[in-house]
């Protein structure tokens, strides 16, 4: 399980302003570690998603390859490969 990590960031000026626009009665969130936990979600989402879009890019190239640049694999060859790196 992953530990609990505490955070203190300072901000000021136009960016303070920007979160307490969002927190408390007017804003959509309660607190401001309600909005910063958010704001990480919301950036992994975007981590995995364009990775997930990269990964689909090279998965296209390798499928749209022509079939003589594919070279037979076993086990024994996978495994070697693997062990090496």
């Amino acid at each position: 399980m992953s530990k609990q990590m505490t955070l203190n960031v300072r901000v000021s000026g136009a960016l303070s302003d920007f979160v307490a626009a969002n927190v408390g009665d007017v804003g959509t969130y309660e607190n401001v570690s309600e909005y910063v936990r958010d704001l990480i979600r919301r950036d992994k989402e975007r981590v995995e998603s364009e990775r997930l879009v990269a990964l689909r890019a090279e998965l296209t190239a390798a499928f749209a390859a022509p079939e003589s640049d594919y070279k037979p694999l076993d086990a024994d060859l996978i495994m070697a490969r693997n062990a090496r790196g």
